[in-house]
């Protein structure tokens, strides 16, 4: 996809982190906005914010949980701009804790948005845009799911978010192969943010009712929440230059997109394991005072 004048972007978590920098970006070159969110306020700010920089924009309140919802952003999008070319299924949660002590609750939530949400996004998104396609002979488009590095690497207590976005991968993966088999004028790209300052460490802000854990977190969980807010809050590389990056990816049909590439050197050892066929890694060979601090919080003999 290279050219995003009058184009139409659709971005779920579109108030905050990335996606208010893909917004942004959007603003920029000219593209009708469609934000989707579920936290009102800070949708109410972004959206007024890109009207008053001359874009056309379409918000949205949306749980991507909800499979009827997202049907309903869709059809919100074609009533308004007729069209959809470039699709952010962005919209994420974050959460930790030693694997087995995550509710049922914890996993639905985690899963519901990271996972269900990107699922819904494909099922609802693609086939519109191949109608699109249809009745363009000129149609270019594009489909952005923000995974992580965490879709690439299994650090522990991080096993349910390990989860939902290594299911991302996957799933932008074969989307991939998908829209190559059929020729389809649609690329697609997986984003692999690792630690960059976003709302992501305080996602459960926004935990909606339905899921809401009934008891306190445990230690484990305490500690995933900390080691989060810490790493998170320290990064260097900006969600606005993380934005930048994918933006220069779909122009130049790259698939991965990575925050920081150096980090690729754990996904090389990661499928080095696999390929030898030995034991997973130690992911703290480089920092051990990281592991015997969890184990000392923990009280791990």
């Amino acid at each position: 996809m290279k050219d995003f004048k009058d184009k139409v972007a659709v971005i779920t978590g579109g108030a905050s982190g990335f996606g208010r920098e893909f917004a942004n970006i959007g603003a920029r070159l000219g593209m009708k906005l469609v934000l989707a969110d579920v936290q009102k306020d800070a949708l109410d700010k972004a959206t007024a914010e890109l009207e008053a920089q001359g874009a056309q924009v379409l918000s949205m309140l949306c749980d991507v949980r909800k499979a009827e919802q997202v049907q309903a952003l869709a059809d919100a999008t074609m009533a308004r701009f007729n069209a959809v070319h470039l699709v952010f299924n962005n919209a994420g949660v974050g959460s930790g804790g030693l694997v087995w002590e995550n509710s049922i609750a914890d996993w639905e939530w985690v899963l519901g948005v990271n996972l269900w949400g990107v699922v819904h996004g494909v099922r609802t998104f693609t086939p519109l845009m191949l109608e699109c396609a249809k009745k363009d002979p000129s149609y270019q488009g594009h489909i952005v799911n923000t995974a992580s590095m965490a879709g690439m690497l299994n650090a522990p207590n991080m096993g349910i978010y390990n989860v939902s976005k290594h299911a991302v991968v996957s799933l932008t993966e074969t989307l991939y192969q998908d829209l190559q088999l059929i020729k389809a004028p649609i690329g697609a790209s997986v984003l692999c943010p690792y630690f960059v300052p976003t709302g992501i460490s305080q996602s459960h802000r926004n935990r909606p009712d339905d899921v809401k854990e009934e008891g306190g977190p445990t230690t484990s969980q305490q500690l995933a929440q900390a080691v989060s807010e810490k790493a998170v809050s320290s990064g260097k590389v900006s969600a606005a230059d993380v934005a930048e990056r994918t933006f220069n990816a779909i122009g130049s049909d790259t698939f991965y997109v990575f925050s920081h590439p150096h980090a690729l050197g754990n996904v090389q050892t990661r499928m080095e394991d696999i390929m030898l066929q030995r034991n997973p890694s130690d992911p703290f060979a480089a920092a051990p005072q990281i592991r015997e601090m969890l184990q000392a919080k923990m009280n791990v003999n």
